[in-house]
């Protein structure tokens, strides 16, 4: 992928580029599969369901894109190193690479047993750790090539007490994927972390709840959930403008600042909101709105 890097266009730089999506069979992973198709790439999707993963490729098969789909546990180094060896000799050098897989748990920190702890850590985090180990060398010494990392609204401020192992994994990221980007953009390899807000998915659906009486507490009441879809593609334009930090939504800047600026305040303020019973997640009447307007004939 040796793209000039002012080159704008919607294509680039996807179009003949191969990528591979650990996480790629649904939700953000699996939209991001076909944004990334549909603006020119070859896609292998790795997922521990292989059969969501070949029904994903198959659509994209469908539509006239090549796609391949490989099961592949991201908790071991050696599922992920077949993964990519199977990707290559179908694609050939892997161009853009996507960790996607992640995991959420509610409950309250003195609740959650430290293996869950563990088992968040081992599927949010050490995937992109696992991943670096078998791209880096090939990345730097092809001198190109694109690593995305996804994140959350929730490593970027605090909001999420609910679920703190997720919020830890996320801030990892977070940190881990910036200074990626400082280690590897002199050395031709381009690194985004993509922070998606409330995006209508599943994952809330096997999340487990260690505490009877926890509460979803969410980024505040202005960010409405969006579509995968709607992800993929503001990912899609980010990776393409050149963009390391990716959130879904702009607002997220304004809120990432009054929390700089003055982050006492900034907690002691959302404590304040959290006792008052304002959850951080927009209210019925938005989200019913919200539902009718997407339900309406274009």
């Amino acid at each position: 992928m040796t793209r000039d890097s002012s080159v704008m266009s919607s294509e680039a730089p996807f179009a003949g580029s191969a990528a591979l999506i650990f996480g790629g069979a649904k939700g953000i992973g699996g939209a991001v599969a076909h944004e990334f198709a549909r603006r020119g790439a070859r896609v292998a999707i790795a997922d521990i369901d292989r059969d969501a993963a070949q029904q994903t490729a198959e659509a994209l098969q469908t539509a006239g894109s090549a796609a391949l789909a490989l099961r592949c546990d991201v908790r071991r180094s050696d599922s992920m190193r077949a993964a990519v060896v199977e990707a290559e000799q179908w694609a050939g050098d892997i161009d853009i690479v996507m960790n996607n897989v992640g995991v959420m748990i509610s409950g309250y920190p003195e609740d959650i047993p430290l293996a869950e702890w563990q088992r968040v850590m081992d599927l949010n985090l050490f995937p992109v750790v696992r991943s670096n180990e078998i791209f880096l060398p090939k990345m730097i010494a092809r001198g190109h090539g694109h690593i995305v990392n996804t994140a959350s609204f929730a490593g970027l401020y605090p909001y999420a007490v609910n679920r703190m192992p997720y919020v830890a994994s996320k801030s990892a990221v977070v940190a881990l994927t910036e200074s990626l980007a400082l280690y590897l953009m002199p050395q031709g390899v381009r690194v985004s972390c993509f922070c998606p807000g409330p995006v209508m998915t599943n994952i809330l659906a096997g999340s487990k709840s260690w505490s009877k009486e926890a509460v979803m507490r969410g980024p505040g009441e202005q960010f409405m959930p969006i579509s995968a879809q709607q992800a993929a593609a503001m990912l899609a334009d980010g990776m393409r403008d050149g963009r390391i930090l990716i959130p879904t939504d702009p607002q997220v800047w304004r809120v990432m600042q009054e929390h700089a600026e003055a982050p006492d305040q900034f907690i002691r303020g959302k404590s304040e909101s959290f006792a008052r019973g304002d959850t951080g997640l927009p209210s019925r009447e938005a989200l019913q709105a919200l539902l009718a307007a997407a339900e309406q004939p274009e």
